[in-house]
């Protein structure tokens, strides 16, 4: 008889018959005469052993049936049954990927009472960390355990960091048989990946409003959650579920010094790329330049040179005053304003006298801030990057980007923090954009998404 074990976030097969065909992902191990796989194929090895009708002693699986049962019942939403029943369909594997907004978690919750396995979910922040605690506590009338912020405390339900799971998920990657990954593009990082591979539990949710990821590693989520089993954009939920929303795009003008000093700034870091033969269009062309100017004074002048030019157009003069004239423009509504750094999000802050959240903000103050901004008592908030992805902002109408990069995703993230309904509120985002500089061109690859055709 075939015995299964859980080993520090492996699989380990003992007694394997001669003959027997096992899936590709185990390997005879030496060391312990045994076979072996990621925790993570468990549920494919048990599948074989049952369609070959092979005797096996199951000594891996330490989760059970979740003893706790839904004690606040909140109507589902159309699309929410019908992504919960492709879940199904899918043997409870597979990626949602729905807008900001549009009630990911609630589906999370409708997955777990539909699996009734113990559970743990994992978040990138330790703010979603607090969220979904709160969530999973008022919805199952349970205590809930956390690891990762300073606690270490594994329950039936569980919500832990990415960072915290990929450290310990060997010690206690049997204890669950459904895993939700929230936010799941993060998963497929070289290191966070092994959250999901140390991890025995067989069924698993990936929650996601813009999966792809520029390195392309977004194809490894069908391996380690499974595939994408339904998904809704925002175009399409917009005005029944989501707030009806604009975009508008405004063009701001360098002062004369700022333009002849970016001119200048410019030309020094183009000619550097020229003189080496760099292309940034390739994908190596960033990494080529970074090694390269450190070689020589010229490039070290070139790199301090494309910082400048970056930040003068990242933080012109005019976008500020075109940030006071749109924020008397929305004095009776709530606004966030993003920013690519710290320096600009400070900047806005003692400028407009409003509160700034960044990642040097401290959890208390942090929470004050928003809690104040949800009851009015502020009418802005600037921050960096923080408020970009799953803090729950649901009564700003108003966001303003005066710089960001060139991703997609943070660009979807932040309209998305402005499209929760409430009543019948017209959502609006401002894109700040220096005329003039190669800020259009980063303008205009994070726009290349159907939310803004």
């Amino acid at each position: 008889m075939i015995t299964l074990r859980f080993e520090a976030g492996t699989l380990e097969l003992e007694g394997v018959p001669g003959g027997f065909e096992l899936p590709a992902s185990c390997r005879f191990d030496k060391r312990s005469n045994s076979h072996r796989a990621p925790a993570c194929a468990y549920a494919e090895v048990v599948t074989a052993l049952h369609r070959a009708g092979v005797a096996y002693q199951d000594l891996a699986r330490r989760y059970a049936e979740l003893s706790a049962s839904l004690v606040l019942h909140r109507e589902p939403r159309p699309f929410q049954t019908e992504a919960l029943a492709e879940f199904r369909r899918a043997h409870g594997r597979g990626v949602v990927v729905l807008p900001t907004g549009a009630g990911k978690s609630h589906l999370a919750v409708l997955a777990i009472q539909d699996r009734r396995r113990s559970t743990l979910v994992v978040v990138p922040t330790l703010d979603l960390v607090r969220q979904w605690y709160d969530l999973l506590r008022t919805s199952f009338g349970c205590e809930v355990g956390i690891v990762g912020g300073g606690s270490h405390e594994l329950r039936e339900l569980t919500v832990t960091t990415y960072d915290s799971a990929y450290l310990h998920m060997q010690h206690f990657g049997a204890r669950f048989g459904l895993v939700v990954f929230d936010e799941c593009h993060h998963l497929p990082s070289e290191t966070y990946q092994l959250a999901a591979e140390l991890c025995l539990a067989p069924f698993r949710l990936g929650l996601s409003a813009t999966p792809e990821r520029p390195d392309g590693r977004d194809a490894v989520l069908d391996r380690l959650i499974g595939p994408v089993v339904y998904r809704k954009d925002i175009v399409e939920l917009s005005g029944e579920y989501l707030a009806d929303y604009e975009t508008v795009r405004l063009d701001v003008d360098l002062t004369p010094a700022e333009r002849a000093e970016y001119a200048e700034q410019r030309k020094l870091y183009t000619d550097f790329l020229r003189a080496q033969g760099i292309r940034m269009s390739r994908g190596s062309g960033w990494s080529e330049f970074v090694q390269r100017a450190a070689r020589s004074s010229a490039g070290r002048r070139a790199f301090q040179a494309y910082l400048r030019q970056r930040e003068l157009s990242l933080a012109a003069t005019g976008k500020l005053l075109a940030l006071e004239r749109l924020l008397d423009q929305h004095q009776n509504e709530q606004v966030l304003i993003f920013t690519q750094d710290n320096a600009t999000a400070y900047a806005v802050s003692r400028r407009f006298l409003i509160p700034v959240i960044t990642h040097q903000t401290k959890v208390k103050e942090r929470s004050e801030i928003l809690e104040r901004f949800s009851r009015r008592q502020y009418g802005a908030i600037a921050t960096s990057k923080v408020l970009n992805e799953g803090v729950d902002v649901p009564d700003a109408s108003v966001a303003v980007v005066i710089s960001g990069s060139g991703s997609v995703r943070e660009h979807v993230q932040r309209l998305g923090r402005i499209l929760r309904r409430s009543g019948d509120k017209r959502a609006i985002l401002y894109e700040l954009v220096s005329a003039g500089t190669s800020e259009h061109f980063t303008s205009e690859r994070r726009r290349e998404h159907v939310a803004y055709r």
